[in-house]
């Protein structure tokens, strides 16, 4: 294997026996090859595109298969060999309609097939899947950036499907990105598809942040409990809000309590959510501490997305553990994906959390957010004059992933110790280092503005535009606003790219640069967008509130 994916890799160069996140080395292969077949099936994707279809289908499935590679999601060899086999199936239909149409010698990735299990996983050991299989390291380089890029792209554009919307561009985007790493392409062509690919993630995270809204209404401030009550309880994590309305329904009445853990959290703030006496609150951290708060919770946990870490074995939580959508593990129980115009069935989850003990209680209080970019606008006057009046000096948007090393902990300090006239504008789980400080407000404004999921990101871009704007400024990057951002895994690397195509500069990015960058790569990312490693915190909170 070799996977350098996301931030914990391997001497930060990439893991090559194990992956740190505990991935095995048969599981990290399989992967590579959905996303080799996939690059076949872009190949024909890419030629109907050029006769101006293109195929929504083959958009749909890529989308699933590439969230289904994106760290911490897949773990069963089984779910993995037959999306395989699906996989080869799209490609054959879209062989079908554009195969004419391609002639001289094509890539193995648009020729192998096979149904075999045995010989799948021969496959998947292969050389040619590899990334390394571009021998050029600059080229490597690039070539990953796009596709890392396009799987956090397609989680996105999946979460939007779900809730019914979807756009060609999208699916034709990363058809593009996926067939272009078949070809031998000059580096400025690359470079343009990394572009390209900041600007769909942009569009993706808007008709995903449209779709949210439209379904469940603009999210509000809100108070979120993180105590427990006394009744059995559901603990559902991830990103997918369809399956939490689906599970908020289905257990009305029922005596069970719904809890949100992880990313979840940011469905407390929906209206459409808050009208069912029975959901809870939040219950629990971050994605790292899993293995602690599911073990404690006592009853169902329902993992939507991406998230999923391998069970210890001292943890006895499995029986409880029931996946849905791309998620798998061997041994949790698989809730069905829903049918065209129904919904997921949570009868079994519903009817284990009767039989189990209420939560044990880890921590008391409440924690505020729903600060997306529709309430922070709407308080865009008061905003506005604490800035002028000098109240706010600065915004400093730590968004992003958490992780489980220590050098994280670097994320707390920083907004330990940020002046009292800094605003954190904060999405994803990178939020769990600082959202339970007391670390005040000001004149009425929490320090702390958490606008929500990794993929609400996109609200700290609309309310940063909507500052420029308002402060009459030709340059976003003339706003008092800095960025010191966390990343882990694939999803972040989207918003990354975003921010850099809206033409942020000066993006500090922790706790280490991607593994995947070559030193040529990293050192043009720096040149044309000052992106900067963290330092100490000290020096890195003088820096910012300088405006460097």
């Amino acid at each position: 294997m070799f996977c350098f994916q996301c931030q914990e890799t391997a001497k930060n160069q990439g893991c090559t026996v194990k992956g740190m996140c505990g991935k095995p080395e048969e599981t990290a292969d399989l992967q590579d090859l959905l996303i080799y077949v996939c690059k076949g099936i872009s190949v024909y994707g890419e030629k109907l595109k050029e006769k101006g279809v293109v195929d929504k289908d083959a958009g749909r499935f890529i989308c699933e298969a590439l969230f289904t590679t994106i760290t911490n999601v897949a773990w069963d060899d089984d779910v993995l060999i037959n999306r395989i086999k699906k996989a080869l199936k799209v490609r054959d239909g879209l062989k079908e309609k554009a195969g004419a149409d391609l002639s001289g010698d094509l890539p193995d990735c648009v020729t192998w097939a096979s149904d075999d299990k045995g010989e799948i996983v021969d496959k998947a050991k292969s050389d040619e899947v590899r990334i390394t299989a571009a021998q050029n390291e600059d080229v490597r380089s690039l070539r990953e950036l796009l596709i890392i890029g396009s799987k956090g792209i397609a989680a996105y554009a999946d979460h939007a499907a779900i809730l019914g919307q979807e756009k060609d561009d999208i699916y034709g985007f990363l058809m593009e990105a996926l067939a272009s790493t078949t070809k031998d392409l000059p580096v400025d062509e690359m470079i343009a598809l990394v572009m390209k690919a900041g600007e769909t993630a942009v569009n993706t995270m808007a008709l995903l942040d449209g779709a949210n809204t439209a379904a469940y209404g603009n999210p509000e401030i809100t108070e979120v409990n993180i105590g427990v009550r006394n009744n059995p309880g559901i603990l559902i994590s991830g990103h997918d809000l369809k399956d939490m309305e689906e599970l908020l329904k289905q257990t009305e009445g029922t005596g069970v309590d719904v809890y949100t853990h992880g990313e979840m959290l940011p469905a407390n703030y929906y209206p459409a959510f808050k009208k069912y006496d029975h959901f809870a609150g939040n219950y629990g951290g971050s994605w790292w501490h899993q293995n602690k708060d599911f073990e404690s919770f006592n009853g169902p946990i329902i993992l939507t997305t991406n998230c999923l870490i391998p069970i210890k074995k001292d943890n006895t939580y499995l029986d409880r553990l029931f996946t849905t959508g791309v998620v798998n593990y061997p041994g949790a129980k698989h809730i069905e994906n829903r049918q065209a115009g129904g919904a997921k069935d949570f009868s079994s989850a519903v009817a284990l959390a009767k039989t189990c003990q209420p939560p044990v209680e880890i921590e008391t209080g409440k924690i505020v957010g729903g600060f997306a970019h529709n309430q922070v606008l709407a308080l865009a006057d008061k905003v506005v004059d604490a800035v002028k009046a000098g109240a706010i000096k600065r915004f400093v948007v730590m968004a992003g992933c958490d992780g489980r090393q220590k050098s994280r902990g670097y994320f707390t300090e920083v907004a330990e110790n940020l002046p009292k006239d800094t605003v954190i504008l904060t999405a994803g789980c990178a939020k769990y280092r600082y959202n339970k400080l007391n670390l005040g407000d000001i004149g009425g404004i929490p320090r702390v503005l958490d606008a929500g999921q990794c993929n609400d990101c996109y609200s700290l871009a609309v309310i940063a535009l909507k500052l420029k704007e308002v402060f009459g400024l030709d340059d976003i990057n003339e706003l008092p606003i800095s960025y010191d951002i966390a990343w882990y895994e694939q999803k972040a690397v989207a918003v990354l790219l975003a921010l850099l195509f809206l033409g942020v500069k000066g993006i500090r990015l922790g706790p280490t640069l991607p593994g995947f960058l070559s030193p040529t790569v990293a050192n043009v990312l720096v040149e044309k967008f000052d992106i900067k490693p963290i330092g100490t915190v000290e020096d890195d909170i003088a820096a910012m509130m300088a405006g460097k």
